[in-house]
């Protein structure tokens, strides 16, 4: 934590010590973030002296994270199992070539040689990683999370790993593959892992979360509840997005996409992209502009979307729906009037896509290019050319679209999308 300033309110700006153990906010009942010393930060190792290229994992931005891991103090706290450092694939496809615009993807749900991979091959394991991490650091040793799968597979994971308790409360809707995952390792762990199956979507997990495990002493470590610690694992998809390669390796310029397209639940990632995306602004490594922030959500479950379209500031919830795309089935969460915010400074959009669209997208890739998309990542995809015809994508545009998780999570309900299997 050596250049953690404090935590502060994403909605009041109330202020808070850098080592509170706190979920939202008690001024307003909101998201709380971590603040960095930035100036402190680019005194001691200049504008981008924290960045360690050749270290393969998200670890590689040390002291722009809550925990550096170039700080001896720091280094004893943190678990890491190689998550994060994806790479973004170019992506052929005939809206983006009809367009003129290069399309690539952020594929979190595959090990490629030479990077980094996602243990449980999800995008979650950059905020478990360091969330898991954090409460070591702040010797919090008991922690529940409320899910719909991947989320849970990954404190999990990083739980058993780290030495720490993880109270998994998991909506039995859940994909078979993640719930077996989880049911696995808590049968292998008990003293570590506990797996409690409830009907309903993560809202109702949730509710369990709060009235019986917060209740024996568990930490909730709900999206946007914890003090920040999953929005700064997930801001790492928006440093690499943002950092050198190629041509720019050599002079360590740093540039943004002009669009990112992102399957958004509860829209931790998108806060913490953005969260990046400033801090990168203070250290003088990009300028003022900021990507078109572009999120899809599920027809079933468009809270986000329902909002955007009526200008409000804040969803209004409604009961969730279905969609074979679990991980966009959230229906409420106090972090979405962030997400729209970010949305509409960055002059981006918010869509809706159906199941129909996911499966037919799912299939004409594998088909087409034996690309296994996930149904979230999928998403990203069946809205591109509504996007072209917005106008939102434009010629010479670097379009981002983030492929969360390994489409094997999904087995057996996207199966019949796979011809001749993964």
């Amino acid at each position: 934590m050596r250049y953690v300033a404090e935590l502060v309110c994403s909605q009041c700006g109330a202020t808070f010590p850098a080592d509170r153990t706190m979920n939202l906010c008690p001024v307003d009942s909101r998201p709380v973030q971590v603040r960095l010393d930035l100036e402190r930060l680019r005194a001691t190792k200049g504008p981008d002296g924290f960045w360690s290229p050749d270290r393969p994992n998200l670890w590689r931005f040390g002291g722009l994270l809550p925990l550096d891991c170039d700080d001896p103090v720091d280094s004893v706290h943190i678990v890491s199992l190689g998550e994060g450092h994806t790479p973004e694939l170019p992506y052929e496809h005939p809206i983006a070539g009809k367009v003129g615009s290069r399309l690539t993807v952020k594929d979190e749900g595959k090990p490629y040689h030479g990077y980094g991979a996602n243990p449980t091959l999800s995008f979650k394991d950059r905020g478990m990683a360091m969330t898991v991490s954090m409460a070591r650091a702040l010797r919090i040793f008991k922690l529940a999370v409320p899910t719909q799968g991947n989320a849970g597979d990954s404190l999990a994971r990083y739980a058993i790993a780290g030495g720490i308790e993880a109270a998994v409360v998991m909506s039995l809707d859940t994909d078979l593959p993640v719930m077996g995952s989880v049911a696995a390792m808590a049968a292998l762990h008990p003293d570590l892992v506990r797996l409690e199956l409830v009907p309903g979507t993560i809202i109702d997990c949730g509710k369990r979360v709060r009235e019986h495990y917060v209740l024996r002493g568990y930490f909730s470590v709900a999206t946007f509840q914890e003090p920040g610690w999953r929005t700064e694992g997930k801001k790492t998809l928006g440093l690499e997005m943002a950092e050198p390669r190629g041509d720019r390796l050599a002079t360590r310029t740093w540039e943004l996409p002009d669009v990112i397209v992102y399957p958004t639940g509860g829209g931790t990632g998108v806060v913490g992209m953005a969260k990046a995306f400033d801090e990168l602004e203070a250290l003088g490594l990009v300028g003022p502009k900021r990507p078109r922030m572009v999120c899809v959500q599920a027809s079933g479950t468009m809270p986000i979307v329902r909002a955007f379209r009526a200008g409000a500031p804040d969803i209004t919830p409604k009961d969730p729906g279905r969609t074979v795309a679990t991980g966009l089935n959230v229906a409420q969460n106090v972090g979405h009037i962030n997400v729209l915010k970010i949305i509409r400074e960055s002059g981006g959009c918010a869509l809706a896509v159906d199941d129909e669209a996911i499966r037919r997208t799912m299939t004409e890739e594998w088909r087409e290019r034996r690309f296994a998309w996930s149904p979230e990542g999928a998403a990203t995809l069946a809205v591109l050319p509504e996007l072209a015809d917005m106008g939102m994508i434009q010629p010479g545009d670097r379009v981002v679209l983030v492929n969360t998780a390994a489409a094997e999570k999904y087995l057996p309900t996207v199966r019949d999308c796979f011809d001749g299997g993964l």
